[in-house]
């Protein structure tokens, strides 16, 4: 089932699964807090099948978190699976705190 979930009204925490479907370069330069990097094409049966629970899913902007939830849904239609719409963007705007690792060091700021 997919949901959809303004990235402005949720709270991320270490206990979610939340995936971060951009590009490796894209997710160093910045991402929400306890993401991980699962870019689209890395995507399959297998990782669905071995990932408990609901999976949070966005993007910069939502174009790829779109194409990410549709596949999900289409592995496994019983699976919620939720778009986190406005994606890493407006966590940004919003004042979210950002992780950025692009040289390697991992840091958190509220931008």
């Amino acid at each position: 089932m997919i949901k959809t979930l303004d990235i402005t009204q949720f709270t991320p925490t270490a206990d979610k699964i939340i995936w971060d479907v951009r590009d490796a370069d894209k997710y160093q330069q910045g991402h929400i807090e306890y993401a991980t990097n699962q870019p689209l094409a890395t995507i399959n049966r297998q990782l669905i099948d071995e990932t408990q629970g609901d999976i949070y899913v966005l993007c910069g902007g939502g174009t790829k978190a779109q194409k990410a939830v549709e596949l999900i849904e289409q592995l496994d239609g019983g699976r919620t699976v939720i778009h986190l719409t406005g994606g890493t963007r407006a966590a940004v705007a919003h004042g979210m705190t950002i992780v950025r690792n692009a040289d390697g060091n991992q840091s958190s700021t509220k931008d």
